[in-house]
């Protein structure tokens, strides 16, 4: 792809000169949208593997949580000791970080529909072509 052109005062170019240009400006829009389209995919995609793995740590957190809710009900119901504190400082840490993990993972797939789909830019530009066309 060409680098950027310069700008210039265009008031003193013909109208076959600008016409001529017309090709090269349609042949940029579409590399153009083309490359934004390929950037969109790429930040949805590296969002949605950290979105998957974040769900997944608080899925593995969660299946652990079970067991130590049940530990602490019995050590709870059995001793009325320390044993029972010490069970529900797990409890709530793992509840913490399930909590933790899984807003981390609900947030990065947020952002994937956020993001400004380049579809929609592609029927802005398409649009805006045809109404310019249509007051010729």
């Amino acid at each position: 792809m060409a680098g950027p052109t310069r700008w210039r005062d265009r008031a003193d170019d013909s109208l076959f000169e600008l016409l001529g240009e017309i090709p090269e400006l349609i042949r940029n829009l579409v590399v153009a949208e083309i490359d934004a389209a390929k950037a969109w995919v790429s930040k949805a995609v590296k969002d949605g593997r950290a979105g998957a793995l974040f769900l997944l740590v608080a899925l593995f957190l969660l299946f652990w949580f079970l067991p130590v809710l049940f530990a602490f009900i019995i050590i709870g119901l059995s001793s009325w000791m320390p044993a029972w504190l010490a069970s529900l400082i797990v409890v709530v840490v793992l509840l913490l970080a399930v909590a933790v993990f899984a807003f981390l993972g609900i947030q990065r797939v947020r952002k994937i529909a956020k993001r400004e789909s380049p579809i929609k830019t592609v029927a802005e530009d398409v649009s805006a072509v045809r109404e310019v066309g249509d007051e010729f």
